[in-house]
């Protein structure tokens, strides 16, 4: 393949992908709306799209005439998440706990910089009309963000986050209040948010361990206020997020560290490899 060919080539696969990064809102388009969003012109937009449906990338409803994206990114999706370890390892975990608690129940990776949700779970006090696999959130504003932050350094979250926006009037604004925040979940193994992204939700959150010990993900219980009501039951959810987090990366092969009988303080604790053995 020539450099003119293979130039065209990544031009099409790039317009290809600003089409369908058109929809991200989920509302169906006209070719017009796509060609504005995608910054293409309508031609070549109306046949971007052409091909998309025929590969069911995208349809296009026979009476409106209006877009919207396709089973076959469905399939694709499915295929992403059944593949992923810890969408495999905290799904029947996640589901049992957002039975039990009626709550929303979340699972999320770090993904440039921000919380990437791989699944969400919702109880029968926490009803979607949507689903929020695949989008994104801050780090600083939510608590699955501030769990999946620990491990990092402080410099190094100063790195990925120069700017850390409010989004209430308590969202985390500076990085001394990140920080804090990060170390508050080192000490009790769980983060809470109340507010800080959207005035009332709240949530509790648990970071997510595999084989080497590494923070990898995180799982958050959420609802309203009044259906979590953290001030009569912050114990008791936090003791159920730890717990579903720990059977999460009990799954990824986390052993755990050894607990040395007759001993108390940091030196009765003791890092374990993933064959269980102190290091």
């Amino acid at each position: 393949m020539g450099a003119e060919q293979g130039t065209s080539t990544n031009q099409s696969v790039e317009r290809a992908a600003a089409v369908l990064a058109a929809f991200h809102d989920g509302r169906p388009l006209r070719v017009a709306d796509v060609s504005s969003r995608a910054g293409l012109g309508q031609s070549t937009t109306s046949r971007m799209l052409a091909t998309l449906e025929a590969l069911e990338y995208v349809e296009r409803d026979a009476e409106s005439g209006l877009y919207r994206l396709g089973t076959g990114l469905i399939t694709l999706s499915g295929s992403a998440l059944n593949q992923h370890p810890v969408y495999r390892a905290s799904r029947p975990h996640a589901q049992e706990a957002a039975a039990l608690l009626g709550l929303g129940v979340n699972v999320s990776v770090l993904h440039r910089g921000t919380v990437f949700y791989l699944a969400n779970y919702e109880g029968a006090l926490a009803p979607k009309a949507m689903t929020l696999a695949g989008q994104r959130n801050a780090l600083h504003a939510t608590g699955m963000g501030k769990c999946l932050l620990v491990g990092t350094t402080s410099a190094e979250r100063r790195a990925m986050l120069p700017q850390l926006p409010r989004f209430t009037g308590r969202t985390v604004g500076t990085h001394e209040e990140l920080d804090a925040q990060v170390e508050l979940v080192l000490g009790r193994g769980y983060a809470t948010e109340v507010e800080e992204l959207a005035l009332g939700r709240a949530c509790v959150a648990a970071p997510i361990r595999d084989s080497t010990g590494e923070v990898v993900a995180a799982i958050s219980i959420s609802g309203s206020l009044s259906a979590i009501d953290l001030d009569n039951r912050e114990g008791e959810l936090a003791g159920r997020v730890i717990e579903t987090a720990d059977e999460i990366s009990t799954a990824l092969g986390y052993a755990g560290p050894v607990v040395h009988p007759h001993q108390s303080g940091p030196a009765a604790v003791s890092p374990r490899t993933p064959g269980g053995v102190a290091r």
